[in-house]
């Protein structure tokens, strides 16, 4: 990356977030964000964002089958 864009990038130009709110459905940007209790975030990207609710879910169901395997006996 040339010094000039590192420059940029430090300074701020990269610091778009996105979050996703899961009251509407919709994503925003920072100066458009609801209150912290109705979103995710943030995301470095917008589709990043609009994927958030499906990754939750992923993890949460990740998280449960962990915790059932540990109550079991069958984790590490």
């Amino acid at each position: 990356m040339p010094h000039h864009t590192r420059h940029a990038y430090a300074a701020g130009m990269a610091e778009r977030q996105f979050w996703f709110n899961v009251r509407t459905g919709e994503v925003e940007e920072l100066d458009r964000k609801s209150q912290s209790k109705d979103v995710l975030g943030p995301y470095p990207t917008r589709e990043a964002a609009e994927q958030a609710l499906r990754l939750a879910r992923e993890r949460t169901r990740s998280w449960d089958e962990d915790d059932r395997r540990w109550a079991e006996g069958d984790g590490d």
